[in-house]
């Protein structure tokens, strides 16, 4: 008899945004004639650039042509775009061998697949409030994780703690919190994981929002950090990936750990193995599009379209401090993370705000207990849409 995984019985019985799809489906079926304004998921709503769509028209007539015709690619990404990402990075003052950086098919792909070449002993550190995925992949690996309080006082931004933790997972500019690491901050986690032989997961799927100089939009800006993080980025929400699939990893070749008999290994060998065994890559069209992201022109297009989010961030904002509201983000994020009005929780603001005026958030109780009693607003609707959205909002709650 084959047996199953029964870590999967310790997890919730709904992923978080699933449970969101389902009531709004409900309310749908019920109230046909109701338009519903979606600022829940962070899905993007702006088209891809001119210059991806250009270059992916390019991509598939070379796969028309025998002569140009491309077959399985390297599971590593191709070089051209390696050598787009490298060049990005030196902008950022962080130099990087191609063969740290590892194409995927998204940071939520990597985050939780990473967990493939570490030992299910391993104690695993994560904030609360968090993104799901971190804490749902390691619970199906049977890992121990211990969370980190994340709230108004400390700025929803979390310190080292004073007991160890071997993998720890941070996330700037956080999802859902909108908070983003100074270079302080990050300083000291990447000490305590030198100190202590830890290694640190940073999600860095959001930098491009950091308009701030003085904020660090890779891990890899902070002095010792080649030697205990991985870093995760994304085309995603950069330049609307969403739905086209692309990311990339850096595992840096200074990056390694030991066996339980205390032999060094390469992290970044390991996660090669990985990809080469259970990946066959992202597609060529698709790794032209993304190419052409780094472009002169792509940087241009991409810019705008952030600008055109960061603007719906501010109406958002600028809503809610009407209001008397208290939020945070929204500056150098797209996520604006408001507290309840009216003592409402979270999930009964999310039924308040869908039955009353039809607009979808995301309860903050999702990401953890410390989020009970706040509300994830995403400023990757369309303008008309978050216009109206405020509208209604700024009615419903207005005195």
């Amino acid at each position: 008899m084959a047996n199953i995984n029964e870590n999967y019985l310790s997890l919730k019985q709904s992923y978080l945004f699933s449970e969101i799809a389902k009531r709004v489906s409900t309310f749908t079926v019920a109230n046909p004639d109701k338009k519903i304004i979606r600022l829940g998921i962070g899905d993007v709503t702006k088209p891809l650039p001119n210059c991806v769509i250009t270059a992916m028209h390019k991509a598939t007539d070379e796969m028309a042509n025998e002569k140009t015709f491309k077959g399985y690619g390297p599971e590593q990404g191709y070089d051209f775009l390696k050598e787009t990402i490298s060049e990005h990075y030196k902008e950022k003052n962080v130099n990087l061998d191609l063969d740290e950086i590892f194409v995927s098919d998204g940071a939520k792909s990597d985050t939780g697949n990473i967990g493939d070449i570490f030992d299910k002993d391993n104690i695993v550190l994560v904030t609360d409030p968090v993104y799901p995925v971190y804490i749902d992949t390691n619970m199906m690996a049977g890992r121990q994780i211990k969370l980190l309080d994340c709230n108004e006082q400390n700025g929803f931004t979390p310190a080292p703690p004073n007991f160890k933790g071997d993998i720890i997972y941070l996330c700037s500019p956080n999802n859902p919190t909108g908070s983003v690491m100074t270079k302080p901050q990050l300083q000291e986690w990447v000490d305590y994981a030198n100190k202590n032989g830890s290694v640190i997961l940073f999600d860095a799927a959001y930098e491009a929002f950091i308009s701030d100089e003085n904020l660090p939009k890779s891990i890899y800006e902070i002095e010792g950090a080649k030697n205990c993080a991985i870093e995760f980025c994304s085309f995603s929400k950069t330049a609307g990936f969403t739905g086209t699939r692309c990311a990339y990893t850096i595992v840096p070749k200074t990056l390694m750990r030991k066996t339980k008999l205390g032999e060094n290994i390469s992290l970044n060998s390991l996660w090669n193995r990985r990809q080469a065994t259970k990946f066959n890559g992202v597609p060529y069209i698709v790794q032209r599009g993304a190419t052409a992201v780094y472009s002169q022109q792509g940087k241009k297009e991409t810019k705008e379209i952030i600008a055109y989010y960061m603007q719906n961030a501010k109406i958002i904002s600028d809503t809610l401090k009407s209001l008397g509201i208290t939020y945070f983000g929204g500056v150098n994020a797209p996520y604006i993370w408001l507290k309840c009005p009216q003592g409402f929780s979270s999930w009964g603001f999310f039924d308040y705000l869908l039955n009353n005026i039809y607009v979808v958030g995301t309860p903050g109780s999702g990401f953890g207990k410390n989020g009970e009693g706040y509300f994830r607003l995403t400023a990757f609707g369309s303008r008309e849409n978050t216009i109206e959205a405020t509208k209604r909002i700024a009615k419903l709650l207005g005195k």
